[in-house]
């Protein structure tokens, strides 16, 4: 059987005043192909995305003063916090990509989805 050809584009969306976790679930969505009428679970269809304004998003609620990212290193007294208060204005990206990353499936097209996410300053 011949392999399918995938037709990919560059989908722009704007950040600017949109919730993190929304424009996360847009991105994810567009990523894996699930926006197309041709999705199967086991082609990596989904289309490129580019976003622009990720300095206008926002957080709702206490969220951008309280929420905190973690990092544990394994090692005793290893654990690590930031606030995204703290993220927000050096890398903005950042909270973006993890949100996304972790709203991908967690199998082997995760590393080829996530690499077609990019940000436009």
């Amino acid at each position: 059987m011949p392999r399918p050809v995938i037709n990919r584009k560059i989908i722009t969306l704007d950040a600017a005043g949109v919730p993190v976790g929304r424009l996360a679930t847009k991105i994810a969505t567009i990523l894996i192909g699930k926006h197309k009428a041709t999705y199967f679970p086991n082609i990596d269809a989904g289309d490129f995305v580019s976003v622009l304004n990720i300095k206008g998003m926002k957080f709702t609620g206490a969220k951008s003063e309280n929420k905190e990212y973690y990092h544990y290193s394994g090692w005793p007294g290893g654990m690590k916090t930031r606030l995204a208060k703290n993220i927000m204005p050096q890398k903005p990206e950042w909270i973006i990509r993890q949100a996304v990353d972790r709203m991908l499936p967690k199998n082997t097209h995760r590393a080829r989805r996530i690499k077609r996410l990019t940000f436009v300053k």
